[in-house]
């Protein structure tokens, strides 16, 4: 079998620090909830927890990566990564957090994207997410191990630009579902992503979704 190497936009070493402007946030915000733009959340040198009710998806693959980008003072890192990838996922509840510690005058920050509520999953077509550590009761359909380069042809593929060994070991299924979610990640991207009921908020202290 060939591999298919596939992607959307990717905005690499996007970093989520300050909000600097209230105004440009909320139009983004906007395009996002009604699926205008391709998406791409990640943090330099720093990871992020994300958690979710449920997450079904299909076309799920899994291979092994390098995720690499800078600290905030310009030293470039690197960091292993299970990156998960599902042709179309559909999430509910869904919590992304960051913590920005150490700002002057302000202590620890936390950013909080919440959707998905409501009884309205977000959708997200061709979803990557680059995982460290995962915690989920799962059911998985059709699934199967191969090998990253030659085998991967359930999902999308591995993602453009990603540092990951050809001859790694990868899984794959038809169908993936997941409950009770609790992982923290280094990178979340999608060709697009739905935000039903998005909400941004910014707070002092530590507040993370688990």
């Amino acid at each position: 079998m060939e591999s298919q190497v596939r992607g959307g936009t990717r905005w690499k070493r996007f970093a989520v620090v300050m909000v600097p402007s209230v105004a440009a946030t909320a139009c983004i915000g906007i395009a996002l909830a009604q699926g205008a733009l391709a998406a791409s959340f990640s943090v330099s040198g720093q990871s992020f927890k994300v958690s979710a009710d449920k997450l079904v998806g299909t076309g799920f693959s899994q291979y092994g990566a390098i995720d690499s980008g800078y600290t905030l003072d310009g030293k470039k890192t690197a960091h292993p990564v299970a990156v998960s990838a599902f042709k179309s996922a559909s999430i509910t509840n869904m919590c992304q957090s960051v913590v920005t510690p150490n700002i002057p005058l302000l202590g620890s920050v936390s950013l909080t994207l919440k959707a998905g509520g409501g009884g309205t999953p977000v959708e997200a077509e061709n979803l990557y997410i680059d995982v460290d550590d995962l915690s989920a009761d799962a059911t998985f359909k059709g699934i199967d191990i191969g090998v990253a380069g030659k085998d991967l042809n359930k999902g999308p593929g591995i993602k453009d630009g990603d540092s990951a060994n050809p001859y790694g070991f990868a899984q794959q299924a038809e169908s993936a579902t997941l409950t009770d979610v609790k992982q923290t990640a280094w990178a979340t991207t999608a060709g697009t992503f739905k935000l039903s009921g998005l909400k941004m908020s910014l707070s002092t202290g530590v507040k993370e979704c688990y």
